[in-house]
């Protein structure tokens, strides 16, 4: 796949089949999410999906921390009240936006520290396995900020309105441990380092074996469950027809088959 990020703090490799990774690389300021790195997110995601070559979306960061968090290290404080949205909301909402629009599962692998912004673009992505001595945290608290309502949304939806106002009332850190707890994280691997990395990447590698018309199809059906409470009747309708529309399919005859002569199966995504 012939897909370039454009920025060298951005870096894009496959290091399984069908798993493409983002690792974020600014080690000048802890992988702090910069406009750079957000717009490299934002036009490279949508580029991924090409047929069934990429199954599965890892983002990590360069080793020793995930991310420290949206980068308002460089703009000044007088701008925030006249250019807020301009300077800071819409190039972090572009890039969530588009890792929430992949149709494929997305996991964020926090090989380390995961503060602010970066937890909120961990909490976008479907799933989260953490190393086990990372730490994160949500400090708004202690900086003035009041939150933004997607934001907020997305971590209710995660963790469940309690355990929001804990970790937004607080701004305590949490650990690995804690954040498996609470739900914040799916799993805590026990290694760290390069042990780490190939944890993530087999659980990556993993999702990304499974049947491709089943992941895109659960994973679209659970985001129209979630993003509306009470579904209406075409909803409901076509939750239904996407879920007959499997049992005519390819691959649904390919699984079946080869799940009763125990072997691998060869997905077409048809």
């Amino acid at each position: 796949m012939d897909v370039e990020t454009g920025t060298e703090k951005v870096r894009l490799d496959f290091p399984a089949e069908a798993v493409a990774r983002l690792t974020i690389s600014n080690p000048p300021k802890r992988n702090a999410l910069d406009h750079e790195i957000l717009d490299a997110i934002s036009a490279t995601v949508p580029r991924l999906d090409e047929g069934i070559e990429v199954r599965c979306l890892l983002i990590t960061g360069e080793d020793p921390v995930f991310s420290a968090g949206y980068d308002i290290g460089g703009i000044p404080a007088e701008s925030f009240e006249t250019d807020a949205e301009a300077l800071v909301a819409h190039p972090f909402t572009a890039a969530l936006d588009a890792i929430e629009a992949f149709p494929w599962p997305t996991v964020a692998a926090l090989n380390g520290h995961c503060l602010g912004g970066a937890l909120e673009m961990a909490v976008t992505c479907d799933l989260r396995v953490s190393a086990p001595k990372a730490k994160l945290g949500m400090p708004p608290a202690k900086l003035g900020l009041i939150y933004g309502h997607t934001g907020l949304i997305r971590f209710i939806r995660t963790i469940g309105l309690p355990r929001t106002r804990e970790l937004f009332f607080t701004g305590d850190m949490l650990s690995a441990a804690r954040a498996d707890e609470i739900g914040l994280v799916n799993r805590v691997m026990t290694e760290a380092g390069e042990g780490f990395e190939t944890g993530a990447i087999e659980f990556a590698a993993g999702i990304a074996a499974n049947a491709p018309l089943s992941m895109k199809g659960n994973k679209q059906a659970i985001g129209t469950i979630t993003e509306n409470p009470v579904l209406s009747e075409d909803q409901v309708r076509e939750l239904v027809t996407l879920r007959e529309s499997c049992f005519s399919s390819e691959d649904f005859l390919e699984g079946i088959t080869a799940f009763g002569e125990k072997r691998k199966p060869e997905w077409t995504g048809r």
